[in-house]
């Protein structure tokens, strides 16, 4: 199948899913329904919504909100992970390879403690965590940039590990100290996407379309590294400067993620992967197709949190984790087939 099939099909994936998003919850709005609802508010169309008040309120103050930042969640994950892997030539790498998950982490969890019972914890979590997630990461820079200017992609690499490990460790020690806050700290660890409003649409949307337009620019070169960094330098490439860029496009857009959704984990992973044993290893089409594909599905996986124990709600990051595990063992069994062939 070409590249350009292989968009259409991702695109109307993703419409199938935010339809799907939007469409269904406990109180029942039909498609045609929603369709009239959405034309009733373009100027140029002069025709009456054929909703109740209450159901625009829920259409367009709770589900449109959640699907879209479900759909921003998931196509930032899923490109920033398959950028990883491509920056650092690492199958295994996700998008808190370089500490995000832990400094958001710790974040999170000082504000929840530190702060006085009367903020609004909805509006104080997300700067706390992304200003948690980026401190790590510019800490496991800093780190890795010590090793020397020679020092590749895995110092890099280990560096992040080194600060998510020592921002774990402070988190739990924080934690043990305010055992009342495990609750809140784990719920938001789990992940979630709250049904807020556009206020968080509004956070994240920036950064992820700055950082995803980045990351897309350096597609091309991305194929030229998965060659080796000596082989892309003879070919014109300035290895060092392509993966700072892409780095810093994928860590700024996965701190942001994180700091509105938590921490769901196994989309930039699973994604990325899916698409490599289907449409091929190119970046080329790989990263847009990471974009379209892992948008609709955390739209779809925020369906089944939503509604497989309604009215309870699962986190998220549980839903994607039950996913992620078979997917892995189908990946590995796939792989070793092949090997032996």
């Amino acid at each position: 199948m070409s590249g350009r099939l292989w968009v259409v099909g991702a695109a109307a994936f993703l419409a199938a899913a935010l339809l799907t998003g939007a469409l269904v919850g406990p109180v029942h709005i039909g498609l045609g329904a929603a369709l009239e609802s959405v034309g009733a508010r373009l100027p140029f169309l002069h025709i009456d919504t054929p909703l109740t008040q209450t159901q625009e309120s829920i259409l367009w103050d709770i589900r449109l909100p959640r699907v879209v930042l479900g759909a921003l969640v998931g196509a930032m994950l899923a490109v920033a992970g398959a950028s990883y892997q491509g920056v650092f030539r690492n199958p295994l790498a996700d998008p808190y390879l370089l500490g995000v998950a832990a400094g958001a982490g710790l974040g999170a969890t000082i504000a929840l403690v530190y702060l006085p019972n009367g903020v609004d914890f909805q509006k104080v979590l997300p700067p706390a965590a992304f200003l948690g997630g980026a401190v790590a990461v510019a800490a496991a820079y800093a780190i890795g940039r010590s090793a020397g200017r020679g020092s590749g992609g895995a110092t890099l690499v280990l560096a992040g590990v080194t600060v998510a490990s020592f921002f774990t460790a402070v988190q739990t020690f924080v934690q043990q100290q305010h055992s009342d806050t495990l609750q809140q700290v784990y719920a938001w660890i789990l992940g979630r996407l709250p049904s807020s409003g556009w206020t968080d649409v509004k956070i994240l949307l920036p950064y992820a379309a700055v950082a995803t337009a980045g990351i897309l620019l350096h597609r091309r070169l991305l194929d030229v590294l998965s060659v080796g960094d000596e082989e892309a330098a003879s070919l014109g490439v300035n290895v060092g400067r392509v993966r700072l860029v892409v780095v810093l496009c994928a860590t700024v857009g996965t701190a942001a993620a994180v700091a509105v959704s938590g921490l769901i984990g196994f989309v930039g992973i699973i994604v990325p992967h899916a698409i490599r044993l289907v449409a091929g290893p190119s970046y080329r089409l790989l990263l847009p197709l990471s974009v379209l594909f892992g948008a609709g599905f955390l739209v779809l996986a925020d369906v089944i949190a939503r509604t497989a124990l309604s009215p309870a709600e699962l986190p998220i990051g549980v839903v994607t984790a039950f996913f992620g595990a078979p997917f892995f063992a189908v990946v590995l069994r796939t792989s070793r087939r092949m090997a032996s062939l």
